[in-house]
C-alpha cells in the first residue's frame, strides 16, 4: 500500500504540473516557482507533513518535498529569540 500511495502522491504532484503547463501561457521555470512556493507554504503551516505522512516518497522526492526539508530544516535550527543587546559600553566584560 505505501507504493501505491508514493506513486498517487508523486503522480498527481507530476499531473497538476502537466495540466498546469498545456492549460495555461506559464513557463516551466513560473511553474517551478510555484511548486517552490507552495512547497514552503504548506510546510510552514503544517500541512504537508500530512501529504508526507500519506504519500512517503510521492511526496518527499518530488521538489515540494525538497523545499519542505529545506524549510523544516531552516524552521529548526531558527533561535528562539533574538540575543540580548545592552547599550551598556561595559556591558559582558568583567574587569
Amino acid at each position: 500500500m505505501e507504493y501505491l500511495n508514493a506513486f498517487l502522491c508523486g503522480g498527481l504532484l507530476c499531473a497538476v504540473g502537466q495540466i498546469i503547463l498545456d492549460k495555461t501561457s506559464l513557463t516551466p521555470a513560473r511553474i517551478l516557482t510555484g511548486y517552490v512556493v507552495a512547497g514552503v507554504l504548506l510546510q510552514a503551516v503544517g500541512v504537508y507533513q500530512y501529504i508526507v505522512d500519506w504519500g512517503g516518497a510521492g511526496a518527499t522526492v518530488p521538489l515540494t518535498g525538497e523545499i519542505r526539508s529545506l524549510a523544516a530544516f531552516t524552521d529548526s535550527t531558527a533561535p528562539n529569540s533574538l540575543p540580548a543587546v545592552s547599550s551598556s559600553p561595559s556591558a559582558g566584560m568583567s574587569t
